[in-house]
Order: C-alpha cells, then sequence, then structure tokens
C-alpha cells in the first residue's frame, strides 16, 4: 500500500504540473485582447472600452513575458498559492473553496444514484443472461452512452421541470435542485456499471466456486451473499475508478446547464474571462480530485479483496 500511495503522490505532482502548463498555454492561445476580455469580465461587455483595457493591461502587468508568468506561478505553486483572480481580486483558493463543496456535493449524489440504479439492474440482469431484462438494458445503456451530457440533461428539464412541473429546472436553493444534475451524471455512469456488473455476474455464477457453494446445500441467495457479492463488487469498484473520467468531465457541462454554483461552472465563467489563475487553479483541482478518488478506489478494493491483501 506504502508503494500505490507513493505512485498515487507522484500522479499527483505530474497532474499539477501538466494542467498548469497546458491550462497556460491554451489560455493565451485563445484569440483576441487578453485585458480587454478580463476587463470585460470585470466591469462588463457593455461599458468595457479600451481605457478600461489599458488601464487592468497596467494593474496587471500584463506586458510580461509568458514565460515568466507561469514560472511565478509554478512558483506560487510550490508554496501552495494558486494565485489571485484577474477578475475579481480575490485569492483562487478562496474562490474555489465556496465552490468546491458544490461540485463535491453533486459528484457524491451522482455517484450514489448510480449505485443504486446500475449494479443492481447489472446483477439481475446477469442472473438470467440473454433475457428480456439484459436485452432491454443493452439497448437502454447503449442509448445512454451514446447521447451527450447536456442532451441528457435537456431531456430531463423538458419532462421533469417543464412538462410535469414536478423538479426545479436549475438553480442551488434547495435540496431538489439536486435531483436532475445528479441524475443527469448518475444515468451515464449506471448505463456503464450495469454492464460491468452483468458480466461480472455471469463470470461468477459460472466460476467453479460459485458451483461449489450450491453443492454444499446453499440457497441460491446464500451462495450469492458467500461466494458471489464481493466477487462481483471488485470489478464494479475497478471500473468505478475509470467512470470518474466521466463524472469530472459531466460536471463542467452539467454544472454550467443547470446553473449549479460548482468549480465546473466557475471554469466556464474563467475561460471567458480570461481569467488565467482561476482557469489554472480550478482544473488543478479538478485533476487532483480524479486522482484521489482513485487512490480511494484503490484502497476500497485493497479492503474488499484479499488476494490484494495477500499479495
Amino acid at each position: 500500500m506504502t508503494k500505490a500511495i507513493l505512485n498515487r503522490l507522484i500522479q499527483a505532482a505530474l497532474v499539477a504540473f501538466m494542467v498548469g502548463l497546458i491550462c497556460f498555454v491554451m489560455t493565451r492561445s485563445l484569440p483576441g485582447d487578453l485585458a480587454y476580455r478580463i476587463a470585460a469580465g470585470r466591469y462588463g461587455f457593455d461599458v468595457v472600452d479600451s481605457a478600461a483595457a489599458a488601464k487592468v493591461a497596467a494593474e496587471l502587468d500584463l506586458g510580461k513575458p509568458a514565460i515568466v508568468a507561469l514560472f511565478e506561478w509554478m512558483a506560487d505553486l510550490l508554496r501552495f498559492d494558486l494565485g489571485t483572480s484577474l477578475v475579481t481580486g480575490k485569492p483562487v483558493i478562496d474562490e474555489i473553496g465556496m465552490q468546491l463543496g458544490h461540485t463535491i456535493e453533486l459528484a457524491l449524489a451522482a455517484i450514489v444514484l448510480s449505485l443504486f440504479i446500475g449494479p443492481p439492474l447489472g446483477i439481475l440482469a446477469g442472473l438470467r443472461p440473454d433475457g428480456v431484462l439484459d436485452r432491454a438494458l443493452m439497448l437502454l445503456s447503449t442509448a445512454l452512452r451514446a447521447l451527450p451530457q447536456f442532451v441528457v440533461g435537456l431531456i430531463l428539464i423538458i419532462v421533469f421541470g417543464i412538462t410535469l412541473n414536478v423538479l426545479p429546472a436549475a438553480g442551488h436553493t434547495h435540496g431538489a435542485h439536486l435531483v436532475l444534475p445528479a441524475l443527469t451524471l448518475a444515468l451515464g455512469l449506471a448505463a456503464v456499471s450495469n454492464r460491468v456488473a452483468r458480466d461480472a455476474m455471469v463470470a461468477v455464477l459460472r466460476s467453479p466456486y460459485y458451483a461449489f457453494g450450491r453443492t454444499k446445500g446453499l440457497s441460491e441467495w446464500q451462495v450469492f451473499a458467500r461466494h458471489g457479492l464481493r466477487n462481483v463488487a471488485v470489478p464494479i469498484v475497478t471500473y468505478l475508478g475509470v467512470q470518474f473520467v466521466y463524472l469530472v468531465e459531466g460536471v463542467v457541462v452539467v454544472e454550467t446547464l443547470f446553473a449549479w454554483p460548482g468549480i465546473g461552472h466557475a471554469l466556464v465563467h474563467a475561460i471567458f474571462g480570461r481569467d488565467v489563475p482561476m482557469i489554472q487553479g480550478t482544473a488543478l483541482v479538478m485533476g487532483l480530485m480524479f486522482v484521489a478518488l482513485n487512490a480511494l478506489v484503490d484502497l476500497f478494493c485493497h479492503g474488499i479483496d484479499p488476494r490484494r491483501r495477500s499479495a
């Protein structure tokens, strides 16, 4: 486990370096006047003019070489300082701190919902492979994976927010606002996890240890609880780590679509405002979230699979 943790720490350091470098280069490469876009983010597009842009350029010293600005950000990062927002003038870490909790809340809700939807249906389909449920889930999963997240979100908004009018379409006032964005992410996660659970269940049913449990006179439920559940859970949890890529990517789209005040929503606004430190900081936090979630998956798999502990 020590080696695994060290590997994750090295991965986190590489993610921090690459995210900062790529975000800086891509943001600086965007067309348009950087000072004008920052001024527009501060004062609004309707009132900004060339004088305001010149004032912002002088205040922020935007004329310095790009490589100098990049190394200054890297030096600040070594001191665990993400810099200051070019638009609001507040520390980036404070800005992210206000939004990160909303993103974690949304991500956890999506994961929990997907675990209640995908794996149980996949296990039921795996108990009767090639049956009606199995074929129906295959069709539904393929359709959900083919649809972009914003399309799934729009369908949910039209059905539950407009047609039925039972859930709010956007905002962040009370718990009901969490349902649609979390469900949008959860359906995409469940579309894959149910197939992983189905294939794992089929493999367990064909295994010698499962057949041996039946020959001992155990009921189907006892065999599944003692010999099937844990073995089915390992590939589901392992693949959940891969699905975190989908989750991190989806946060940006879903938070913007549902006006959810998380770091994905903040990242979009920072890109429009050319707020380079904010872009680097939010992208860095999202990258480190991915590394941390994968590390938690490794620890969880280590706990439920005794073969890993003995190895």
